[in-house]
């Protein structure tokens, strides 16, 4: 059976990549972005891999829009096997310089949106048999702080406790729960970032990519519920 796989954050550097490997083992593919010109090209491409793709345009933020994201799923597919929330926000500036907008603007789409979609999702997997499989990404941020990522790493240790949380509350289901620690991932993220980085020294997308791919393969009962992933100059950092 080919599994349906729902994406948030389909358009950035990381769902994209997720999105093209996935298509390629023939996943059915639903595409969630804020960009509808770029996901549907996005999907478009998938299509062309041979996989079943949709783009369903969707700021993950906001509780409306995640509802009407997961009654398409509902209406075409009757499943959801596996959800990856790579939608994300980031804004790095010292904790002198933070607006208060600036944090709730980290926290609506890293923390609520992750917690939307999971909330959404749960029902949906519980009532199958073969339960599913939810990818959060806090990335590396989620478990060492970094300057000028105050709310960022708020939002993200979030998504740590909260999706720790969500396990403990499900462990009597069949719904597996995977955290993704990446280091350092080349992505338009650092165009903007104000920061001086070496991109040539970061994780590509791609290997994010495989490791949601791996953690998929893992049979029953296994589930690696963490994944810790560094470019080779911060090992153990």
């Amino acid at each position: 059976m080919q599994r349906v796989v729902l994406i948030t954050g389909a358009s950035g550097g990381i769902g994209s990549a997720v999105a093209r490997r996935l298509a390629k083992e023939g996943a059915s593919l639903v595409l969630a972005a804020r960009r509808p010109d770029v996901l549907e090209a996005l999907a478009e491409e998938c299509r062309g891999l041979g996989a079943e793709a949709v783009a369903v345009p969707t700021d993950v933020s906001d509780k409306a829009g995640v509802d009407a994201l997961y009654a398409e799923v509902a209406a075409r597919f009757e499943r959801l096997d596996v959800v990856i929330n790579a939608a994300g926000l980031g804004i790095l500036k010292s904790i002198q310089s933070l607006s208060e907008d600036d944090l709730d603007r980290q926290l609506a789409v890293n923390l609520k949106g992750t917690f939307l979609s999971c909330q959404a999702a749960i029902p949906v997997m519980s009532r199958q048999e073969s339960g599913g499989h939810i990818f959060n990404i806090p990335g590396i941020l989620g478990q060492h702080p970094m300057a000028l990522g105050a709310a960022y790493c708020a939002s993200k240790y979030a998504v740590v406790g909260m999706t720790k949380a969500m396990a403990l509350d499900l462990k009597r289901t069949s719904i597996k729960f995977t955290l993704l620690y990446l280091g350092g991932v080349s992505t338009p993220f650092w165009d903007n970032a104000g920061l001086r980085v070496q991109r040539d020294k970061m994780l590509t997308p791609e290997i994010a990519a495989d490791a949601i791919a791996f953690a998929l393969s893992v049979p029953a009962p296994g589930v690696p519920n963490e994944i810790v992933i560094q470019p080779d100059s911060h090992q153990f950092v």
